[in-house]
């Protein structure tokens, strides 16, 4: 899995498309991180 990482970051193209799909999983990531700061404060 690891390796595969690394491809991928060579991959220009496809960095495209996979910063779509992580912009969907933000709002459900910013969630969690909002708690997170919280907890900080």
């Amino acid at each position: 899995k690891p390796a595969a990482k690394k491809p991928a970051a060579k991959k220009p193209a496809a960095k495209k498309p996979a910063a779509k799909k992580p912009a969907a999983k933000k709002p459900a990531a910013k969630k969690p991180a909002a708690k997170k700061s919280s907890k900080t404060k």
